[in-house]
């Protein structure tokens, strides 16, 4: 688009006149400025809430294992099995997380697993028939199972999608004026359409690559580690 601008430019009889179209350029290029700096703030801000959620769920589950303790050493065996099933079952998720078909399934042997859990909790809080009990390990059990929620909807929270469109249009509008503003110049000036070009793309690469951390070049997938040493001392 730079390159079509510029000969775009040259082919006309009569240029504008760089006092009448500066102020349209700029106001392009400031729009474009403007979207790519709110996208990547907000897929920033997105990116970092995925990782802190990531932690919380790995704290949830570790907590409320420490919690059976309180429960009697006969109901504990089979909490326990159920614990190590249902942790495995969130990190086999994260690790084959590619499509809304597979996380649909994944989450629906976890909720599967979270109803066994439940059950079994509440025969031996009742069991145990001890208040302080029954509200630390249902507690517990309660926040473990809100965050399966409430990652599954931050994994699909994303701009909506007429917004990157907007901004591919914008950076492609951007280019051609800019190209046209380089009417002038005899020769192509390689070295800035190049850079315009590598600036632009990466920036707007960066905001799709952070809204997608498990499908691009920067991913969360070594956040998952957390849950893996979790299990690892579910002994």
């Amino acid at each position: 688009m730079l390159e079509f601008g510029r000969r775009l430019g040259r082919r006309r009889k009569e240029l504008l006149d760089g006092a009448h179209t500066s102020a349209l350029d700029s106001a392009v290029f400031a729009l474009l400025g403007l979207l790519l700096a709110f996208t990547l703030s907000g897929a920033l801000t997105r990116f970092d809430t995925r990782r802190t959620q990531a932690v919380d769920e790995a704290n949830a589950i570790g907590t409320a294992w420490l919690r059976l303790d309180l429960l009697s050493p006969a109901q504990q065996p089979t909490l326990r099995d159920l614990f190590r099933r249902y942790v495995d079952a969130r990190i086999e998720m994260y690790q084959r997380l590619q499509t809304i078909e597979t996380q649909s399934s994944d989450l629906a042997r976890s909720e599967t697993l979270q109803a066994e859990i439940w059950q079994r909790a509440v025969a031996a809080c009742s069991e145990r028939n001890d208040t302080a009990t029954t509200l630390l390990v249902q507690t517990a059990l309660g926040t473990m199972f809100d965050l399966t929620t409430t990652r599954m909807a931050a994994g699909l929270m994303h701009p909506p999608k007429l917004l990157f469109v907007l901004l591919f249009v914008l950076a492609l509008a951007s280019a051609l004026v800019a190209g046209h503003g380089m009417a002038s110049s005899t020769t192509a000036p390689w070295l800035h359409m190049v850079t315009f070009t590598v600036v632009v793309a990466a920036s707007i690469f960066m905001v799709l690559d952070l809204e997608y951390p498990r499908a691009g070049v920067i991913r969360i997938n070594y956040i998952d580690d957390l849950l893996i040493n979790v299990r690892a001392n579910m002994r």
